[in-house]
């Protein structure tokens, strides 16, 4: 087993174990049955079967379009290579983040991720099972694999998970922190970098009039930079009092895991926002 895939598991179980001793991971407040289907199946389809293809259907296109760009990159600077994947992954992943929050179809396919009342390690790739096949930035990782740089991939990758799981526990690693005055410059720099507890749940509130959530905002997954830089972050370090989305109207299991096969349910058919009534059909 490679040694990124055991640092990745150690991650994901570390903080798994946490949340059974501090908050319950097997029974969050508010959870509903279709809630634990909805992340096992789509956690595993991501981890198990959508990522592998798009990171070989990738290389495998780029073989047949660009076969001379095979290992082109291999021996760049690993500062340029870490740039690389900031930029076409990262920096893509926040632009289809914030694109799910402003076009109707697209949110059809990323509410799953907001249908939890509940903040945890389960909501990492709680998404609609098209979600990631489409996400532009796993094809583009595929393509710098290609390229000669999978060993920045395995380093890169195992650092996002780290942030990204870290950023939606409910065990927030941020919070003791914030608390030690001394480290408030410090805190200042690494919420204005990096995805943390405090500005993601601000993401996943539940109610607009909570001063700590910041539903159409906060999109950043590794770089909450990229929020910073493109004027869509809010950064208050405190927490909703509750998540969701008010007003989001019900949807079917079929729907949260493979809209639009399945139309039975409420489709979204307006943007979703704060403070914006959110019309269903």
């Amino acid at each position: 087993m490679p040694s990124s895939t055991i640092a990745i598991l150690a991650i994901y179980f570390g903080y798994a174990i946490l949340e059974l001793w501090r908050s319950n991971l097997l029974r969050k407040e508010e959870q509903t049955r279709d809630d634990g289907i909805v992340e096992i199946v789509s956690t595993f389809t991501l981890l198990g079967l959508t990522q592998p293809a798009v990171l070989f259907t990738a290389g495998a296109l780029m073989g047949v379009i660009a076969p001379q760009w095979e290992g082109a990159l291999a021996g760049i600077n690993v500062f340029a290579a870490i740039a690389l994947f900031l930029i076409l992954d990262d920096m893509t992943q926040y632009w289809w983040h914030r694109a799910s929050h402003s076009f109707s179809w697209l949110y059809n396919l990323h509410r799953a991720h907001h249908n939890a009342r509940y903040m945890s390690i389960r909501l990492v790739y709680r998404n609609n099972l098209f979600y990631y096949a489409m996400m532009p930035g796993i094809w583009m990782s595929g393509v710098l694999i290609y390229m000669g740089l999978g060993w920045v991939y395995a380093g890169y990758i195992v650092v996002k998970l780290l942030v990204i799981t870290g950023a939606h526990s409910d065990v927030a690693w941020d919070k003791p922190l914030y608390a030690i005055k001394w480290l408030s410059p410090l805190m200042w720099v690494v919420e204005r970098t990096i995805s943390t507890p405090a500005t993601h749940h601000a993401h996943h509130g539940r109610h607009a009039d909570d001063q700590a959530t910041h539903y159409k905002g906060n999109y950043g997954n590794l770089l909450f930079f990229w929020d910073v830089l493109f004027g869509t972050a809010k950064i208050t370090r405190s927490y909703p009092e509750s998540y969701g989305v008010e007003n989001l109207p019900k949807a079917t299991l079929g729907q949260q895991l493979a809209w639009p096969l399945f139309r039975e349910g409420t489709e979204i058919e307006t943007s979703v926002g704060e403070g914006a009534a959110n019309k269903a059909a």
